[in-house]
């Protein structure tokens, strides 16, 4: 298990990961745009959005650091655009530390299946900080 820092950007996150690479020295990173995300027939992906960054990774010095652009017309706030993310191979885990933690918070995603999960939901807690929970079944190494 892991517990991750994830930032979001305001439509700059792919010039922010890559700079970041190579500040740090990684390998450049993987990125998967909103626009590569399996379509919803219930949802219309807007044009603006395509080309934004959904998610990528950079491990450094031995932590990963995720980033992602905040979908367009969602809030984002400089200096609030930090969340935790918990990544663990133990499903009970994650639905444990769920539980708790939205305990006098507020849940923004319910845990759900995603194409990227079985198992994926994300809160804040009563403290004001940004959590996200993932289940690492192996479906997306990214």
């Amino acid at each position: 298990m892991s517990i991750d820092v994830y930032l979001n950007f305001n439509g700059n996150c792919r010039d922010a990961a890559e700079f970041y690479a190579e500040v740090f020295g990684t390998e450049r990173p993987q990125i998967m745009t909103f626009g590569e995300t399996p379509p919803d027939p219930n949802f219309t992906l807007p044009e603006e959005a395509k080309d934004l960054v959904m998610h990528t990774r950079l491990n450094i010095e031995g932590s990963n650091v995720m980033f992602s652009d905040v979908f367009p017309g969602m809030p984002f706030i400089e200096g609030n655009n930090i969340s935790l993310s918990v990544v663990s191979k133990d499903l009970d885990n994650i639905k444990k530390y769920f539980e708790k933690l939205q305990e006098g918070g507020k849940v923004v995603m319910e845990l759900q299946e995603t194409f990227w999960s079985s198992c994926y939901g994300s809160l804040k807690d009563k403290f004001g900080i940004d959590w996200q929970f993932n289940y690492d079944d192996g479906r997306i190494n990214m």
